[in-house]
């Protein structure tokens, strides 16, 4: 039975300084495919010096990057991986033991997640943080990828094809550097959220999304034990109750 052919996707915007440790650990594939988004800084250097296959463009929507960076890719399976995630040997181990007999379809992965040198394993959700999503899944001549992506800018949708597995080894995901960082990215994820909801003229109520603070932190904090974290636990559930109304706020007072 032939080993199936392994391709490793990032899609950066800007990573040169997390780019490189991202790359080194994913050499046990049988193919990097680097998708640059409108990247000014040395990414593309960090890229090419890992001997990645690199397409450069710009796209408006996080879904179309990644789409396009699936099709790009020539391997059997494929390994989507952030910038600011790693593969261990373990997980490498386990990603090539799980594609050598498994049928078409999807791996999901467990994510042991950071914020600056503090694992964070409790509390994630809500629309912030993952402990487990959809990053291995094959790609069929005849049957297409068996994960497609939505056209949503932030958190966009998943089409998913054929049959569903875990893998045991968690992926590293350095989320966060500290709280400034958490507090930025809540500011990014807003405004992206922001645009989709003007777009889709679905915005939703006040006070509906004023109930969703209070229901998502409840999700987070008592449901997924972020209690567990302590005040890292608090913030991630606050987080997670502002991302609603704020992005409701912006696409309603904002322009864009």
């Amino acid at each position: 039975m032939q080993t199936p052919r392994l391709s490793a996707l990032v899609v950066a915007h800007n990573e040169e300084d997390q780019l490189g440790d991202c790359l080194t650990a994913l050499r046990f594939a049988d193919e990097i495919v680097v998708v640059l988004d409108r990247c000014t800084d040395r990414s593309e250097d960090v890229a090419q010096a890992h001997g990645a296959k690199i397409e450069a463009g710009a796209w408006e929507i996080e879904g179309a990057r990644r789409n396009r960076g699936i099709e790009i890719c020539s391997g059997d399976w494929i390994l989507e991986v952030d910038a600011d995630e790693r593969i261990t040997d373990a997980l490498a181990e386990n990603i090539r033991s799980a594609i050598a007999v498994a049928p078409y379809g999807y791996f999901l992965i467990p994510y042991h997640n950071y914020v600056g040198d503090r694992l964070v394993e409790f509390g994630w959700g809500a629309s912030w943080g993952v402990s487990a999503t959809v990053r291995l899944f094959a790609k069929n001549t005849v049957l297409g990828p068996a994960k497609i992506w939505g056209d949503q800018r932030i958190h966009p949708a998943l089409e998913l094809k054929g049959e569903p597995g875990r893998l045991e080894v968690p992926m590293l995901h350095f989320v966060d550097r500290n709280i400034s960082d958490m507090i930025h990215r809540l500011d990014r994820y807003t405004s992206a959220r922001a645009r989709d909801l003007r777009e889709s003229g679905e915005l939703g109520s006040f006070g509906r999304n004023v109930r969703r603070i209070f229901s998502r932190f409840w999700k987070c904090y008592v449901s997924r034990r972020g209690y567990r974290e302590g005040q890292y636990g608090f913030l991630i559930a606050l987080m997670a109750g502002l991302y609603p109304i704020l992005s409701y706020l912006k696409a309603h007072l904002e322009d864009d």
